[in-house]
């Protein structure tokens, strides 16, 4: 039963929340920081705050109006240094578990104009994320992480929504403008979705995966080449964090004479690294291998780059395969590479690049590399998302 309690905050958690210590408990209260002496509804391990008695010192003001309320971020709250030095923390506590001793830098910030994704759950009678541990929509009239060109984001859902019924709109914002899909039980395109993709002048239209509206092919710059990406694709958050990210990758694989770049995803690595080495790129998701074949045949001044669809999960490169490059480069989902990493584990790639988003399973396949005699140099956190509890970052092992 919730039952309210003045408590005290001990440390700000890995997902961006207060932690406080209720009978020998850790309670998890939101929008709350070290130090600070709060009235909570404490309800088992989760808390709501009620009202801040003792503010931290690191606590500002958060520049957004919906925070508190919308789901969509977990700190605004803290000031810039402390902020930095918990989104690092949250790379350094995940190598610590796992025994790994190694320099992890400061953080990189990769924000740049903000993100250049977002999934809406929209309705006729507005549009937004989930609010704050709850399954009622948080309607918003803007949203200040998104890029300029997602602006009017929560209009286009509403009036989507208005059309099609509710459903959840996933947007990317293109060099040729939006791309849009949308996903939702028994939606058909009809003359109103129609006529909103004509008003607010949408690339093209995709309705549970199917391409319903094309104008134009939305792309993506990616080095020398033009990526026509599948509707709803991957990419990464921010053009910064790619940019920021590519750099690190094409460095560190600079004078390999082979390359394999595995969940490569559109090619975001793959396309810059053929600039100057010929390029192995491997994926289990089809539409995306063959945005990367077919820009990379319209690019001129590459390698050559195979690329290929491949389940990395269940049938990993073995050694064998491995050996015939120089270096690899991972970047996987956020269930990391614990297959493929046991066996460039028992190859001998001279160089590995791990680029992951998530510092756990980082961490797990980091120590599957170290036991099998690779040397892990610095690891560089980078923020994209900002506000989040969430952070890229980077790594480069060599035999």
């Amino acid at each position: 039963m919730a039952e309210e309690r003045t408590i005290k905050i001990s440390a700000l958690g890995y997902r961006g929340e207060g932690v406080a210590l209720a009978d020998g408990n850790r309670v998890f209260i939101p929008f709350t920081l070290p130090g600070e002496t709060v009235r909570a509804e404490i309800d088992g391990n989760r808390g709501r705050l009620i009202e801040l008695l003792t503010p931290s010192p690191d606590r500002v003001a958060p520049p957004c109006p919906h925070f508190g309320v919308c789901g969509g971020c977990q700190v605004q709250h803290l000031a810039d240094t402390e902020y930095r030095a918990w989104k690092r923390g949250l790379v350094t506590s995940q190598l610590d578990r796992a025994g790994i001793a190694t320099e992890v830098s400061d953080l990189v910030p990769a924000h740049g104009e903000g993100r250049r994704r977002a999934t809406l759950h929209a309705t006729k009678a507005g549009a937004g994320f989930m609010g704050l541990r709850s399954h009622e929509i948080h309607v918003l009239d803007s949203c200040p992480i998104l890029v300029p060109a997602l602006g009017r984001a929560p209009e286009i859902a509403t009036t989507i929504a208005a059309a099609v019924g509710p459903c959840d709109v996933s947007f990317t914002a293109t060099d040729l403008g939006l791309d849009v899909a949308i996903r939702g039980k028994g939606i058909k395109p009809n003359a109103a979705l129609t006529k909103a993709a004509t008003r607010f002048d949408l690339a093209r239209v995709a309705v549970n995966g199917e391409v319903v509206l094309s104008y134009r092919a939305p792309t993506i710059r990616m080095g020398r080449a033009d990526v026509a990406i599948p509707p709803g694709s991957f990419l990464q958050a921010t053009a910064l964090a790619e940019a920021t990210l590519a750099a690190f990758v094409t460095d560190a694989a600079e004078s390999a004479k082979s390359i394999a770049d595995l969940f490569c995803g559109v090619g975001p690595f793959a396309l810059r690294l053929a600039e100057s080495a010929p390029v192995y790129a491997a994926d289990s998701d089809a539409p995306a291998i063959a945005a990367l074949d077919a820009a990379k045949r319209k690019t001129k001044g590459l390698k050559a780059v195979t690329a290929e669809k491949r389940d990395l999960f269940r049938d990993p490169l073995s050694p064998f395969e491995l050996n015939r490059f120089h270096t690899v480069v991972l970047d996987p989902p956020r269930a990391g590479a614990q297959t493929q990493a046991r066996e460039l584990a028992r190859s001998k790639v001279e160089r590995i690049v791990y680029v992951s988003c998530d510092p756990q399973s980082f961490a797990r396949d980091a120590a599957i590399l170290a036991a099998g005699e690779y040397r892990m140099g610095m690891v560089t956190p980078v923020d994209q998302f900002l506000h989040s509890a969430h952070v890229e970052l980077v790594a480069v092992f060599h035999r």
